[in-house]
């Protein structure tokens, strides 16, 4: 009935106005004045019915005065409308726009079906959805409804959930500040694919520019980074980005991380790139390696709630992510222990707050795989080799790869033909731990414990030694200079001391010596700053040092060889060797030196050919030699030895190694250096060992006794010769 009473009034109402229209036909619809559409369309109770619903054709003349459209007649818009009939159009379509806004395409690219000609129906390309029908204001005026204040309620009408999402991020949160941003600000750019799901690189590229456009560019925005503007900005150089520029649509940018309107800051629980969804995320790409790390501890962690477990962003970055490859990147091989892993596991809190073992860095950092990596090896066991990259386990759980079980396997994988004897040993162990709790070694400890003492000891002693050997000879010297003594006088003679094989064996053995000494020392600590130094100097040298090691230590081996051909073979070889012999009075003469030296006995000793300073070292040359050349096979064929005498013998061999060198190193520097140069009575330096002689005053000051001999020898008559026929 009221439909009814509608089009009623409508056509009593009309009447006149068909009579003009008959009466005037020659006029068009453009001079239909809008008091004439008013006379109807003022009044709030007309409506009419479209399909099932009624529908308001009530115009308010208040409205329509104030819009931006109070210039225009209502037959500007409604074209084609007869005014005579009802309805005054067959078909009745929407306002068309586009008549007068020849530029709305351009203007409306968030809504991108605009541009098409023609513009295809639907709720997009409806203008009056977004600007009102007859309440039209000017997007300058306050009353706009896509003011910034408004838009995000605005557009959230039609896009409901990208509202409550942005209003939920961090942007949104952010919405009051000047340059925190509204719809508008990003969906004026062309950051939307034409088909939904399908990526487009053009749109991929402009969504990471616009994002970079104030997180990089707005110094305002840039700053509230924890880590700055680079932080951001280094997405450009990351894999993702790069891949991005070369044209990969499917590389990932910041949208595909961080979402379209949800992007929160990473310590928000619901975001994206937050420590408990950072996986899922990265999963959307890496389905598989996602699926690895699910299994591993870290993410065990991670889901019982523990903050503190590293999840992918812990380990490969986050905004500059580099392949595992490029050298920059913490994940490369060389780097993943120091750069990755020890972020945790070194870390003293961390590993007591969750009863972790505190030195498992230390431990692989001083192990011969630490070592190598150290010093940039790229085939050398890191700790993803062992562990696994992503599927990282406990020792006890049956699937690990470090499970006992399973460590032939592991170890296999680098230490062909490995065996039940390679897990016979802790893989991370320490010189440094007494009682072997957190698997490190007490027998390592206890080699490393009586090495210290017994270098501070001979050592200490060595010094001390010689200390007061220096003191007391430069006394005498002060003493001679002052006429206080008289200095023997002696001929100008020289003595056979060492004959050109023993100079050539010397002269071998120090050359392997001094080799052995800086390769060991620089395979042993790659990062010092002299082995930098020399990094620096012939990069060459640093790759190589560790055949140059063994090559002197072959060197070695065969000038000891020949030296026991010598003794064996050769008459001044035995002669040698009976001389060098120990004596009883070897034991006595140190105590009577150190009489003399503090001046509690008149006169020193009286040596032969070789005082117990020559002999204690050469027996301890000979001992070093059979302790360093039996160790040193052992670490040089390292898949043997520990296939017999199981990774604790390899590991023990090991420190006996380098405790021995800082031996043998420091011996020579104090004890055999004094005597050859330092020795104020020698000084600066002793010729023997190129010459081959020595001057009757040096043999007078140290083998007074062999002088004698020598020149009782010569005063011997010589046997006549035989007399003829006899």
């Amino acid at each position: 009935m009221g439909h009814r009473r509608s089009i009623l009034a409508l056509a009593l109402t009309l009447a006149p106005l068909a009579a003009w229209a008959a009466e005037t036909g020659a006029e068009t619809t453009a001079s239909v004045p809008d008091q004439t559409c008013l006379d109807c369309h003022s009044d709030h109770s007309l409506t009419m019915a479209k399909g099932r619903r009624e529908v308001s054709l009530f115009a308010d003349p208040a409205i329509i005065a104030k819009s931006a459209h109070a210039a225009l007649k209502c037959v500007d818009c409604h074209e084609g409308f007869d005014p005579a009939a009802i309805p005054h159009k067959k078909t009745i379509g929407p306002v068309d726009c586009a008549g007068c806004h020849d530029d709305i395409g351009a203007k409306h690219a968030f809504h991108r079906r605009l541009g098409l000609t023609p513009i295809p129906a639907g709720a997009d390309t409806a203008c009056a959805d977004c600007h009102g029908t007859h309440a039209v204001t000017a997007s300058n005026s306050p009353d706009f409804p896509f003011v910034r204040a408004r838009q995000t309620e605005a557009c959230g009408r039609c896009h409901r959930s990208a509202r409550d999402e942005f209003a939920a991020s961090a942007h949104g949160k952010a919405f009051g500040a000047a340059d925190a941003p509204s719809c508008l600000v990003c969906h004026t750019k062309p950051i939307v694919g034409a088909v939904r799901g399908v990526p487009e690189i053009s749109v991929k590229l402009a969504q990471a520019a616009l994002c970079e456009s104030c997180h990089v560019d707005k110094p305002a925005v840039a700053n509230q980074a924890l880590r700055g503007t680079h932080f951001v900005a280094s997405f450009d150089q990351s894999v993702h980005g790069a891949a991005l520029h070369r044209g990969n649509a499917k590389a990932a940018n910041c949208v595909d991380c961080h979402g379209a309107h949800e992007m929160n800051r990473a310590m928000a629980a619901s975001a994206r790139m937050g420590k408990l969804l950072a996986a899922e995320t990265c999963a959307k790409c890496h389905a598989s390696v996602a699926s690895a790390y699910q299994s591993s501890v870290h993410a065990a962690a991670l889901r019982r709630g523990s903050l503190d477990s590293p999840t992918c962003t812990d380990c490969h970055g986050e905004h500059d992510i580099r392949a595992h490859t490029d050298p920059t990147s913490p994940v490369y091989a060389s780097n993943l222990a120091r750069q990755v892993c020890a972020t945790c596991h070194a870390s003293v809190a961390l590993t007591k707050r969750y009863g972790l073992t505190s030195n498992s860095f230390q431990t692989f950092s001083d192990s011969y795989h630490g070592l190598a990596e150290r010093e940039g090896s790229l085939t050398v066991a890191n700790c993803a080799s062992c562990h696994s990259a992503h599927a990282i386990k406990s020792a006890l759980d049956p699937t690990s790869s470090v499970n006992k079980a399973n460590l032939v396997r592991t170890c296999g994988q680098c230490h062909p033909g490995a065996n039940t004897r390679f897990t016979e040993g802790s893989v991370h162990v320490s010189l440094y731990a007494p009682d072997g709790k957190d698997g490190n070694s007490p027998i390592l400890h206890l080699i490393a414990t009586l090495y210290v003492i017994l270098i501070v000891v001979v050592v200490g002693g060595m010094f001390l030694h010689n200390a007061l050997d220096f003191l007391k000879k430069i006394r005498r010297k002060l003493a001679i200079q002052k006429g206080t003594i008289e200095e023997e006088h002696v001929a100008h003679r020289l003595y056979l001391r060492m004959t050109v094989s023993e100079r050539l064996q010397h002269g071998t053995l120090v050359i392997s010596f001094m080799i052995l000494v800086v390769t060991g020392f620089m395979l042993h600590f790659p990062d010092a700053w002299w082995v930098a130094a020399i990094r620096r100097a012939s990069s060459p040298l640093f790759e190589l040092r560790g055949l140059i090691h063994r090559i002197a230590g072959a060197v070695m081996i065969a000038g000891a060889i020949w030296h026991v051909c010598y003794l064996g073979f050769t008459k001044s070889g035995r002669s040698l060797f009976r001389d060098l012999l120990p004596r009883a009075r070897d034991l006595t003469d140190p105590f009577k030196v150190l009489k003399y030296n503090i001046g509690l006995a008149p006169d020193k000793p009286r040596f032969g050919r070789f005082s117990y300073i020559e002999k204690a070292e050469y027996w301890a040359l000979v001992w070093g030699t059979i302790l360093m050349g039996i160790t040193g096979a052992i670490l040089w064929f390292d898949n043997i030895s520990m296939g017999r005498l199981t990774k604790l013998g390899f590991d023990i061999s090991h420190a006996v190694h380098f405790y021995e060198a800082i031996l043998a190193t420091l011996a020579i520097i104090v004890w055999h250096l004094y005597f050859v140069i330092f020795n104020p009575d020698i000084y600066p330096v002793n010729l023997a060992w190129l010459t081959g002689r020595m001057s009757e005053r040096e043999m007078l000051e140290e083998h007074p006794a062999e002088l004698e001999r020598l020149k009782a020898a010569e005063a011997k008559p010589e046997d006549p010769p035989p007399a003829p026929g006899k």
